[in-house]
């Protein structure tokens, strides 16, 4: 007979989770409270300061939907808190994942951004937040017609997304500080590949989830 799965052991995982997300949620508290303190207006800064809201909405969904999501995914304490995790999804996490992605799209489209996030960077921006999107209004969607394996795949493939910035932080800071300075082409890959080592982790996680719906039940005698 199968040896039910200690709950404890899951906690690892959302320990992970917030820790990946502790170096962009780090920055993005300093930006808010540099726009809430009036800080002195630079060219890094300059669009921030003109326009806060959208980066502020960013920051702050971000930060909801990094930290809540980090429990969402896992078994046993989905189990044993239904309504929480029903709760948190509805309330908080596809409300928050919404207004990351679309404040994205939107600082993308009508930042003045420095030109290395032009050009190639931008493209990659849209397309990500494109998915991301359409990633959770998929998830949505699968939870309204009760396909429970479907609505976690789609809700894991946006959380992944949504992470990249704390993977970014290893492959555009690693590569920055032993390469300088990149180009804008350089630039984009560094921040591509963030993203592709969180879809690929997730698209592994979900077949494992996979695999593991379609084993044959064991039969106690």
């Amino acid at each position: 007979m199968d040896t039910p799965r200690r709950p404890r052991r899951e906690w690892p995982i959302a320990a992970g989770l917030i820790l990946l997300a502790l170096v962009p949620s780090i920055a993005g508290t300093f930006r808010i409270g540099e726009i809430a303190s009036g800080a002195t207006q630079t060219a890094e800064n300059a669009r921030f300061m003109e326009v806060p809201l959208p980066v502020v909405l960013h920051i702050v969904g971000a930060l909801v939907y990094a930290l809540v999501g980090a429990f969402q995914f896992l078994p046993g304490l989905r189990r044993r808190h239904v309504r929480w995790h029903r709760f948190a999804g509805r309330y908080l996490l596809v409300p928050a994942g919404l207004t990351v992605a679309a404040s994205g799209l939107w600082m993308t489209a009508f930042y003045d951004t420095p030109a290395i996030a032009d050009g190639p960077v931008a493209v990659s921006r849209y397309v990500v937040g494109t998915l991301m999107l359409a990633f959770i209004l998929l998830g949505v969607a699968a939870i309204a017609r009760r396909d429970y394996f479907a609505h976690g795949s789609w809700m894991m493939r946006a959380y992944a997304l949504a992470m990249g910035a704390g993977t970014q932080a290893f492959t555009a800071g690693v590569s920055m500080a032993f390469l300088g300075e990149p180009t804008a082409f350089e630039h984009a890959l560094q921040l591509d590949a963030g993203w592709l080592i969180n879809a690929l982790v997730a698209e592994w996680v979900i077949a494992r989830r996979r695999a593991r719906t379609r084993r044959p039940a064991t039969i106690a005698v």
